[in-house]
């Protein structure tokens, strides 16, 4: 099961005691509407085979028994259900063989607890049928990896005085002005000729910091970062297989960092073990083989866009010494926040992801900067001209904060490095104070 497309919302923090009221869905019409108690943001999601409209509530219940509803037509079920403990689900099910255009999807807020979700006309759809493809990797064939177009949602009545809550995963934060203009200042004297990128976001309050946070940077090999959470949604869905078999073929070898280029091409690696080496030891080759497992470049830039990351673009494989692969420092933590939040992966799936890039050697740069006992799962890149490193940060007291930070330098100048060296300190500091001083504005 794959899904065809995916978007995520701000969710009100007001939800807590949040439940679904009321919904009905107009067979002539096409469209479901729903009403709940107090404001909430759906997470919408188109899947396939058979075709289906995913509808999540986050921070809603449903106080009643699951519930099904059966039509005759295109349109054939009406799921309503608990998905988990904070997440009523609505499932619209399409009859087998038919699909919907995603662009003509429209989930529309009437207020902040009334919404209406219109569908348009169910079609006979090739597309929703198994396509299967050759591959090189396992020597039999695989179901290929449909690309991810978003659906449009618009909702009429915005949230007054919003600030930046990474799309709902964490409490509606402040910016913290004094961390904030501390590193800023520290682009002056020795690091003036640098140009970072860097946002910092407490997960507890949502409370973050940020310096150039939405400036588009290359990527380098942060990258892998997103690549390693698409393939684990692949094995999620059940179109990858962790002990599948990879044989590393001429196309995919290439040189800079890692190790297995100087092995003989016909080489093989499980899948698990390829991943792995594309993240802990940043191995350029290892990485091409998951992006051609996974379908190529523009598989991955559409499930980047299914994410709501729409700076975040992969334009060449491995190793991009151009700097053509670009991202920005918001969209990395973004990332970061869905990871740990599990709004992407499983549960067992992200303890994977998480293990692996809390095993990255490279500790050259965040790490340098945290206190003892502390602990980062995360993701580093270096092509010269921009040094990168982007993870989650969890301090012995259990408080966790997100960084990301891209900084453009002469060729190898160490100023790079000492210079995220430097925030990474400033920011665990400052965040290890008590509440009453390191969350004052």
């Amino acid at each position: 099961m794959s899904s065809l497309a995916g978007f995520l919302f701000v969710l009100p923090s007001s939800v807590q005691a949040n439940s679904l009221q009321s919904w009905r869905f107009d067979v002539r019409q096409n469209r479901l509407e729903f009403s709940t108690e107090e404001g909430v943001q759906p997470i919408a999601q188109l899947i396939s085979n058979p075709t289906r409209l995913v509808i999540d509530l986050p921070g809603a219940t449903l106080k009643r028994p699951k519930v099904s509803e059966s039509f005759s037509g295109t349109v054939q079920t009406l799921r309503i259900g608990q998905f988990d403990a904070r997440t009523t689900r609505l499932v619209i099910e399409l009859a087998p063989g038919y699909g919907l255009d995603p662009a003509q999807v429209k989930v529309r807020g009437q207020s902040a607890n009334r919404w209406s979700v219109q569908l348009p006309t169910p079609r006979l759809d090739a597309a929703s049928k198994t396509v299967v493809v050759p591959t090189q990797t396992t020597g039999v064939s695989q179901p290929a990896i449909a690309p991810l177009p978003q659906l449009t949602v618009m909702q009429t009545v915005p949230r007054a005085g919003a600030t930046p809550d990474m799309n709902g995963l964490l409490p509606a934060g402040r910016s913290l002005n004094w961390l904030q203009q501390r590193l800023a200042s520290l682009r002056s004297g020795n690091y003036a000729s640098l140009k970072p990128g860097m946002f910092f976001m407490d997960m507890e309050t949502g409370n973050y910091a940020e310096v150039n946070g939405d400036k588009v940077y290359s990527t380098a090999s942060v990258i892998k970062l997103p690549i390693l959470i698409a393939l684990f949604q692949e094995v999620d869905a059940g179109n990858i297989r962790l002990n599948e078999t990879l044989t590393m073929t001429r196309d995919v070898i290439v040189g800079g960092s890692g190790e297995i280029q100087d092995l003989p091409p016909g080489t093989k690696f499980s899948l698990l073990d390829t991943a792995t080496k594309m993240i802990v030891t940043s191995d350029n080759t290892a990485t091409n083989m998951i992006i051609k497992r996974m379908g190529g470049i523009q598989v991955l830039n559409a499930r980047f866009r299914s994410w709501g990351l729409e700076k975040t673009v992969m334009r060449k494989m491995l190793p991009d010494l151009k700097g053509t692969n670009t991202t920005t420092a918001r969209e990395l933590v973004q990332l970061l926040a869905m990871l740990d939040k599990q709004q992407l992966l499983s549960s067992r799936s992200q303890s994977q992801a998480i293990d692996i890039l809390q095993r990255v050697r490279n500790r050259t740069l965040l790490p340098v900067g945290l206190g003892r006992g502390a602990t980062i799962a995360h993701k580093t890149g270096d092509i010269g001209f921009l040094l990168g490193d982007a993870g989650i940060i969890q301090m012995p007291t259990g408080k966790r904060y997100l960084a990301a930070m891209l900084v453009e330098s002469a060729y190898n100048d160490p100023r790079a490095r000492d210079f995220i060296q430097d925030a990474s300190r400033i920011v665990y500091t400052y965040l290890s104070q008590p509440s009453s001083t390191a969350f004052a504005p």
